[in-house]
């Protein structure tokens, strides 16, 4: 149970520390036949720091939980 709360520490940690992330997929732009045109779509996805934090906080209570047993 430890290693989970610490884990899970960890995890609200980055969480914290990275709050976005981009990826790209491959789009079909234009498509005449044999020809075929594509372009790479950058793709973004963010979420509030108070995310992390509240993932540390439930971290925090289960290693506190782990430790009274």
């Amino acid at each position: 149970m430890k290693k989970a709360g610490i884990a899970i520490l960890i995890i609200g940690l980055l969480l914290t520390i990275f709050t976005t992330f981009n990826y790209f997929t491959r789009e079909k732009v234009v498509d005449l036949g044999e020809i075929e045109i594509s372009a790479n779509k950058k793709h973004r996805v963010a979420w509030s720091p108070l995310l992390g934090l509240g993932v540390m906080a439930v971290g925090g209570v289960v290693l506190l939980m782990a430790s009274k047993k």
